[in-house]
């Protein structure tokens, strides 16, 4: 939704289309949540989709009660992101984190100084929470930005929800088949030789992974807001940014930092930092393609060829999901690094698509200027 609302929204009436294509999703989201609380597809999507224990189902669905009011919040605040950085005020996504930041620290030392730490229910509201908060920082902004766009831009095509769901349906069919990824690891993580070690060691590795890339992960965004009217500086900052997160995560592979900071900060005991660290390491294939693929998708974004994406999340899956049963079959004594070996091609084997699908459209379009059209 952050995407398409910066890609498409440029005046009131495109925005009022947007809006009728984003509550067609919020009360989609909200019906698939509470089918998953309330009916036996809740039990059904933790035991066999993600492989849960049956004794944890109850408790994880108390937990989603709460948490599916989150992907609503959530929608609401990308709405209306992307209205703020089209605008160029950016620092407005910068502030609603600070105090989502600040918001739910104070409410966890609340709950930790009350003693109602007593389930998984507790984090959820703090998320919930902290996630309200910066929906209504953005939708307070987002809305006084609206006030200030022209009621009808004369040289802008959207008017209709059909054009915006058109550049929209292909991201949301992308994400369906994304959610594939996580599940697959996990189950062929559950067949190396020491199980919980993988799936453990996997977990740290990736997220301080995905806490790298989060700093460099608006790179689209940047394509989509300024390639037009500076393409060689958008090109040139993004070499500039492209190398920062391997040599990040290489700094936490190899040098003594990474020991320090997962002893230290995360409290992990020495056999299970070794295996995080060699996992780590795997995944500098992701973090040094992963900008590129992210250039990628903003050009592919910013010519409408939003299907595309379909394809190359497809070739994602895919090269994760035979990398993993190669994998396990050849080497399962790699544990983790399987992992994070499967998810590293698989981005790879996406770059590659996309680049390969731009590179077929510049040679279709040659030098003439990017042009998005849209079919009423």
């Amino acid at each position: 939704m952050r995407q398409t609302c910066s890609a498409l929204v440029r005046d009131r009436v495109s925005f009022r289309a947007m809006s009728v294509i984003s509550w067609y999703i919020f009360a989609s989201i909200m019906l698939l949540g509470a089918l998953i609380c309330y009916s036996p597809i809740g039990k059904w999507v933790f035991l066999h989709f993600f492989g849960v224990e049956e004794s944890l189902i109850q408790p994880m669905l108390d937990v989603y009660k709460i948490l599916m009011f989150v992907s609503f919040f959530s929608g609401l605040r990308c709405l209306y992101h992307g209205i703020i950085i089209f605008n160029m005020r950016t620092k407005w996504l910068t502030i609603g984190m600070i105090i989502r930041l600040v918001a739910m620290y104070l409410l966890s030392l609340y709950f930790i100084q009350t003693n109602q730490v007593n389930s998984g229910q507790v984090g959820a509201i703090i998320f919930l929470s902290g996630m309200m908060i910066e929906a209504g920082v953005s939708f307070w902004e987002g809305r006084s930005l609206l006030k200030q766009i022209p009621e009808k831009k004369p040289d802008h095509p959207v008017e209709r929800p059909r054009q915006i769901f058109q550049f929209y349906r292909p991201l949301l069919f992308s994400s369906i088949i994304a959610v594939i990824i996580g599940p697959a690891v996990n189950a062929f993580l559950g067949k190396t030789m020491d199980f919980q070690l993988a799936v453990a060691s996997f977990a740290i590795a990736a997220s301080l992974t995905q806490l790298v890339q989060s700093f460099f992960s608006y790179i689209h965004q940047i394509v989509l807001n300024f390639y037009r009217k500076d393409p060689s500086s958008v090109i040139r900052f993004t070499f500039i940014l492209a190398f920062i997160p391997g040599l990040l995560i290489a700094l936490l592979s190899y040098t003594p930092l990474g020991p320090w900071f997962m002893q230290t900060v995360m409290g992990v005991n020495e056999r299970l930092m070794h295996a995080s660290l060699d996992t780590l390491r795997v995944f500098m294939i992701t973090t040094l393609v992963f900008p590129w693929l992210d250039f990628g998708n903003g050009m592919i974004m910013l010519k409408g060829e939003t299907k595309v994406m379909v394809w190359s999340q497809a070739a994602n899956v895919s090269v994760t999901l035979i990398t993993l049963v190669l994998g396990v079959w050849m080497s399962p004594g790699w544990n983790g690094m399987i992992g994070a070996l499967a998810q590293s091609l698989g981005v790879a084997a996406e770059t590659a698509v996309v680049w390969f699908v731009l590179r077929e459209l510049g040679r279709t379009t040659g030098r003439q200027p990017l042009r998005m059209t849209f079919k009423s």
